[in-house]
């Protein structure tokens, strides 16, 4: 019952045999200028960009998560901006496969790919490769989110604990989207999500060509960057975003309704706080973010990614 992770051929070589060669993989914290430094990359070298964020991937929030505007859009083809919609619970495994479904449409045959973007796990999976998955059918996966709703993730965490003892020891007891995800995939293919995670997948990048950069800014400077772009987000329609996407009335627990400024932006909408200070708490939580960011790039990166300062832009070694 495993997925076939579509798209594992390189470019040129046809599907199942080879990897992506000569990619340009950027890597930072939100607001650290990658965007622009994949764009500046893309007309110099005839590359193509994909993006490499969650939340950029996700329709309605073009402003909200700092997608790349229509002008830079005409200046260099872009692939998976705002392709997903907010109810879809879009993940690694799925945004593996759309990279793979471009690799065998040829979209690199003839266009260097820059992936850029804040997302780590995505990163990895690109060049290390990912566990396969069973397909959860959808009315597994509403029945366990609707359990979630109704009994809490300490209770669902406790049903696990007897079913997969050892994948419910890895979760905190509060986690209830790890939680869910377990005991779908064990009630899916009979299988602890830890025996599925052990089988690594083939990498779609030829790492031995690829190149590798993390930006790692000044924290002040990063500071000022993060609240005058906010800033600027509301003044561009950040609100109107938010009360669209509040008019499908979506579960709270999806991934695009947990964007940074969308709770904090519904909160003031509700008339729950101030808007002063959900722009407080929203320009915080985006700083907490891209500390976060931070700490798992210098941690989770190899020798192979070179660090750069946003200043360094067409000067990369490539």
């Amino acid at each position: 019952m495993s997925v076939a992770m579509s798209g594992i051929g390189n470019s040129g070589e046809g599907a199942g045999g080879g990897r992506v060669k000569n990619a340009i993989l950027i890597a930072g914290p939100t607001a650290s200028g990658k965007s622009a430094l994949a764009l500046a990359l893309a007309e110099k070298h005839g590359g193509v960009i994909v993006n490499t964020d969650s939340m950029q991937g996700y329709s309605i929030l073009d402003v909200l998560t700092a997608r790349p505007g229509a002008a830079d859009m005409k200046r260099a083809p872009h692939h998976l901006y705002g392709h997903v919609h907010p109810s879809v619970a879009y993940s690694t495994g799925k945004w593996l496969r759309d990279v793979g479904k471009l690799i065998d449409a040829g979209t690199f045959a003839r266009q260097r790919p820059i992936f850029v973007g804040g997302t780590g796990l995505y990163f990895r999976a690109l060049s290390e490769g990912i566990s396969e998955m069973p397909e959860i059918p959808q009315q597994v996966r509403d029945r366990w989110r609707y359990e979630l709703n109704e009994q809490g993730a300490p209770r669902l965490h406790r049903i696990l604990m007897q079913e997969d003892a050892l994948a419910a020891m890895k979760l905190r007891a509060s986690d209830g989207q790890r939680i869910v995800r377990a005991l779908e995939v064990l009630e899916v293919s009979g299988r602890s999500i830890l025996s599925w995670q052990a089988e690594r997948g083939m990498p779609l990048i030829a790492r031995d060509s690829a190149h590798f950069f993390v930006i790692e800014p000044d924290r002040a400077a990063l500071v000022e960057r993060i609240e005058a772009r906010f800033d600027t987000m509301i003044e561009r329609g950040a609100l109107d975003e938010v009360r669209e996407l509040a008019a499908l009335r979506l579960d709270p627990a999806l991934p695009a309704m947990k964007a940074i400024g969308v709770p904090e932006l519904q909160a003031a909408m509700a008339g729950e706080i101030e808007f002063p200070l959900a722009i407080q708490r929203a320009k915080a939580a985006t700083r907490q973010y891209a500390k976060r960011q931070a700490t798992w790039f210098r941690h989770q990166l190899d020798e192979r990614w070179q660090r750069v300062q946003p200043t360094d832009g067409l000067d990369l070694p490539l």
